[in-house]
């Protein structure tokens, strides 16, 4: 059987080569990359290093509008999807690139795999929530990671086709997590690029990453946030998405935040050793969320709301305004309860779950 899987960005990857381990001893796969995010992280190494295939075919889309982004993928994938003719188109998540692929594939009448269906912030002012709703109307399997997102698929009338597998992403980071301590904690920070200073060697530290737009649009969210971590009681390490990094260089030219350590991005293995080992981690990532509880470290997701709702429980995660009394209100003074822990994203079996039920559903 022959699958096309759509990936746009780096997590992407990460999640898709969870699965292309499994699915590849049974299946054919032709992997496309439409090109959203050019990320100069995706080097060899970055291949290499976590033993990711290659993309079979790369778009080259780019950056763009999200109209013109999306339509250019979507002209791309209907002659990808013509000449290659799968039984199935496979997506992952909630970027353009999700969504381009499966509106390709539908207008096309190939089936389609949606992997981390269900997932709802319930803020349609999300470009990624209108790209998951969307998605999950028109696919013939939606693979879902946890029970909540069965649920709100249901609630949406969604009830065939509907599976929950665990999380793909769990997948990986136990996965990639083994191989973590084959190296010492002065190799991590050898890679570490400081911005505007070189980046000592740390006993500890919080992890850090904002580049959502209604965090990053305004100055002054940004200087809010980047006071907050100012009055922290250890260093933050802040990799600065591409998206933030013109605002930090204003900010900086006028005030000076000695507790944030600028650096550029790191790669993946890099990320889940800085996460694992920090005292916290606040974002406003969705993903990083899930990866600091499935590693155990504590997170203050600085959003209104979060799609992975599971992580509330026990104040393993809280949610903060973007304001510095909050943020550290809420780094500084919350505690985790441990006892509230639970295996919401499954134990690493989802790639086998989800080619289980691919086998088990051939049109």
């Amino acid at each position: 059987m022959k699958i096309v899987t759509v990936i746009g960005a780096r997590p992407q990857f990460v999640k898709a080569a969870a699965v292309s381990r499994v699915l590849r001893k049974s299946h054919e796969e032709i992997l496309v990359h439409t090109g959203q995010h050019y990320d100069k992280n995706m080097s060899d190494i970055f291949f290499e290093e976590l033993r990711i295939p290659r993309p079979d075919i790369n778009l080259g889309v780019g950056s763009g509008t999200h109209a013109k982004q999306t339509a250019e993928m979507m002209v791309g994938l209907e002659n990808v999807l013509l000449e290659e003719k799968p039984e199935y188109l496979m997506v992952y998540g909630d970027t353009n690139s999700t969504l381009a692929g499966a509106l390709a594939a539908g207008k096309l009448n190939i089936p389609i795999v949606h992997v981390e269906a269900g997932l709802r912030s319930y803020n349609m002012r999300m470009p990624e929530e209108q790209n998951r709703v969307l998605t999950d109307r028109i696919s013939s399997l939606l693979l879902c990671p946890t029970d909540t997102a069965v649920d709100n698929l249901k609630k949406e009338g969604i009830l065939e086709g509907v599976f929950n597998i665990g999380d793909v992403m769990c997948d990986a980071v136990l996965y990639y997590s083994k191989l973590l301590d084959n190296m010492p904690r002065e190799y991590y920070f050898s890679h570490l690029v400081g911005l505007f200073q070189p980046i000592p060697l740390l006993d500890s530290w919080y992890m850090a990453t904002i580049h959502r737009a209604e965090n990053t649009s305004s100055l002054e969210t940004v200087k809010e946030i980047l006071k907050a971590f100012n009055g922290l009681d250890a260093p933050v390490i802040f990799p600065v998405h591409p998206r933030t990094k013109e605002i930090i260089k204003i900010l900086t030219k006028d005030e000076n935040y000695h507790n944030v350590l600028f650096v550029e991005p790191v790669s993946y293995l890099d990320m889940l050793f800085f996460v694992r080992e920090a005292k916290k981690v606040v974002t406003d990532s969705g993903g990083l969320q899930k990866e600091a509880y499935i590693l155990q470290t504590p997170c203050v997701t600085v959003r209104e709301q979060t799609e992975w709702i599971e992580t509330l429980k026990g104040n393993q995660n809280v949610l903060a305004t973007p304001q510095v009394e909050d943020i550290i209100d809420k780094v500084l003074n919350t505690v985790a309860d441990n006892g509230k822990r639970e295996l919401y994203y499954g134990n690493g079996d989802a790639a086998k779950k989800l080619c289980d039920i691919i086998g088990n559903n051939i049109k």
